[in-house]
């Protein structure tokens, strides 16, 4: 009888831990892509009866002065005393080398207008709206997906000069106060030093793309991220990328991609495209499905080939509001 129950025995010990492994690895793996971790909530400090008051004369003085100025805008372009927009659509090639993208010109007087701002307005890994809801909650007149910071756990993260991580491993992007952008190695700089240089936002993903206004070539050996399911980085992809033409004066854009009027764009064809646009520096953001220009209340390009958006975790937007 002993003998009779042992191998049902081992086999129910061995279910049991086959069991536990599954579920194991199948909880690891939704903790690691699925299950939202907030680390930090963004809130806005609430100010005082004299704050509000001077906040209120404020508003009503950049209200008359808007209205003074006249805001012009319309489905492309976004004109201010302080903002100025001007979104163009290329489509070059034809048939299955055909390729379609977005390009926007903007230039601030001033570079606290370029903002980033985080899905759900919280910090933290697997949270992520649509670049669409994340620029409409803050008043975005024009906004692009971010780097996607929350699907990794490293990086130096500074974001309207608040440092959120401290966590070198890449090589990343800064926009500093005077309007100016740069890339530089996380590993050799400190998040203090950046932040002492009066950095503003801190994007990690990459590569950079032009550097001092050199054209950076062979990206052969470019690794960002790997996942399951990750597509090769090196070839042709929707893109999302910000170069600077001169402080103050940025050029964003969104290439769509894997559709059959856009195949996407290489990250060589990305670099001398914003060579071409006249960039002295550039950097590569997370693309794929993400890739995402927002303007004026609508999305401009066309997400994953069929108008859909993928959630991110942040954007850089502007905005005046």
């Amino acid at each position: 009888m002993n003998n009779q129950r042992s191998p049902r025995r081992k086999r129910l010990i061995i279910v049991t831990l086959c069991t536990a492994l599954v579920c194991g690895v199948l909880y690891q793996l939704a903790d690691r892509y699925l299950i939202e971790h907030v680390e930090v909530v963004v809130t806005a400090v609430e100010p005082t009866a004299a704050e509000s008051e001077s906040v209120e004369a404020t508003s009503k003085s950049n209200q008359a002065a808007t209205t003074a100025s006249g805001v012009k805008s319309d489905d492309w372009n976004y004109s201010s005393e302080d903002l100025n927009i001007s979104i163009e659509q290329v489509v070059t090639g034809s048939s299955s080398n055909q390729i379609t993208y977005y390009v926007a010109d903007v230039e601030t007087t001033d570079a606290s207008l370029l903002q980033s701002a985080f899905a759900k307005n919280v910090f933290g890994r697997n949270i992520t709206e649509t670049t669409s809801e994340i620029a409409s909650n803050h008043q975005a007149v024009f906004a692009i997906n971010g780097d996607y910071y929350g699907f990794r756990n490293d990086g130096i993260i500074i974001r309207n000069g608040v440092l959120y991580r401290n966590d070198p491993a890449r090589e990343a992007v800064a926009f500093y106060k005077d309007g100016t952008m740069a890339s530089y190695d996380e590993k050799k700089v400190t998040a203090q030093t950046l932040l002492d240089a009066g950095v503003l936002q801190t994007l990690s993903f990459g590569p950079a793309l032009i550097k001092n206004g050199q054209l950076i070539q062979g990206f052969t050996n470019v690794k960002i991220d790997t996942n399951v399911g990750n597509r090769s980085i090196l070839n042709a992809n929707p893109r999302t990328g910000i170069g600077m033409i001169a402080p103050n004066h940025y050029v964003f854009v969104v290439v769509d991609g894997r559709q059959n009027d856009s195949r996407g764009i290489t990250l060589d064809e990305f670099a001398k495209l914003f060579a071409e646009l006249g960039a002295k520096e550039a950097y590569n953001l997370d693309g794929g499905g993400s890739s995402t220009m927002y303007f004026m209340g609508r999305v401009v390009n066309n997400p994953q080939g069929k108008q859909e958006e993928r959630g991110v975790s942040d954007i850089l937007y502007l905005g005046e509001g």
